[in-house]
């Protein structure tokens, strides 16, 4: 191949997304890249035009079948997905002028000869943390919770006091609500409260419809899940073990649709030990990661990035679907609570 080919990491560094998102558009038919004789993947100068057009789609809020019809010349349906882009960006601006007027007043306060304190100015890109009062395994350490960002994970090994975490956030936190694995419990009672709910269940198909047309497959587990994120009420929502039941498809097509909520979207806690759900190299900067480590020291936040502290930890922790669906039901021994 010559010097005007790209491997997948140059290429998905290029285009700005990760390696498993090429992959993911080739399996989906948009991009076919040539190979070499050693069978690596190699991206040409179309293949890179193209893959632009594809990340562009995406950052639209696109689903993958919306963009291939976009490919095509096929511009039917697209509306959906325009307004609920145009929603998310409206939700930055009213964002960005609350932090506009936020330096307005700072300024007038440096023309009445009053200078802002560092605090105040470390307030306009900053939100106050919450002191948390960590329960057992802990032995009554606090936490300090900084700013809720839309998607927050919370990670950690067997036996590591994640799901109490979770749950002490939820009782902490003004007006959140904790998604537990007994949604998965009882298919027809989730179907039932649809029924009842015509609005929520409007958004449950709305949002099926969209992960179906990613890859998604339908089950009673993503059902429940759905049902639990796209009901109202709760400010912010912890969600134990997201991926439960879910095959990979599903859970890439689902942290996707999350991604795309935009900051106006509820706050999640997303308790995880999948790497699809978790993509390390994929985490953006409305995402932050909590660690709950094996000897339960208090929990930490870890940045995305090889070398830093606990990223080590946080990725030992991480399997793929299908090892997380081996291993479904182990549980690390612990001692008896007092």
């Amino acid at each position: 191949m010559g010097s005007r080919f790209l491997n997948a990491a140059s290429a998905s560094s290029r285009l700005g997304v990760s390696a498993k998102a090429l992959r993911l558009y080739e399996e989906h038919g948009l991009i076919a890249p040539d190979r070499t004789p050693a069978g690596w993947r190699a991206y040409g100068p179309e293949d890179m035009r193209r893959a632009a057009e594809i990340v562009a789609l995406r950052a639209l809020g696109f689903s993958l079948a919306e963009v291939a019809r976009v490919l095509k010349g096929d511009a039917h349906g697209l509306e959906p997905a325009l307004a609920a882009h145009q929603a998310t960006l409206e939700g930055r601006l009213r964002q960005l002028a609350g932090t506009i007027e936020k330096v307005g007043s700072l300024r007038e306060r440096l023309a009445r000869g009053d200078a802002p304190t560092a605090g105040d100015l470390a307030r306009l890109t900053a939100e106050p943390g919450i002191a948390v009062e960590l329960p057992w395994p802990w032995g009554g350490e606090c936490f300090e919770l900084g700013p809720v960002r839309a998607l927050n994970y919370i990670i950690g090994p067997l036996g590591s006091g994640k799901t109490r975490l979770a749950r002490r956030l939820a009782e902490s936190l003004p007006n959140a609500s904790f998604l537990g694995l007994d949604r998965l419990a009882d298919g027809a009672a989730v179907l039932a409260r649809m029924d009842a709910d015509p609005a929520l269940r409007a958004r449950v198909d709305r949002t099926l419809a969209w992960l179906v047309e990613d890859g998604a497959a339908v089950s009673d587990a993503l059902l429940a899940l759905l049902a639990g994120l796209e009901a109202e009420g709760p400010a912010i929502l912890v969600v134990d073990m997201i991926e439960q039941g879910l095959g990979q498809a599903s859970q890439e097509a689902l942290i996707a649709h999350l991604r795309r909520r935009g900051p106006g979207g509820r706050p999640l806690f997303l308790l995880t030990r999948s790497s699809a759900i978790l993509d390390l190299a994929a985490v953006g900067a409305d995402e932050v990661i909590i660690l709950c480590p094996a000897n339960h020291s208090p929990p930490t936040y870890v940045a995305p990035y090889p070398g830093t502290p606990g990223y080590e930890a946080v990725a030992t922790c991480l399997a793929s679907p299908e090892v997380r669906a081996r291993t479904e039901g182990v549980i690390a021994w612990r001692p008896e609570v007092a």
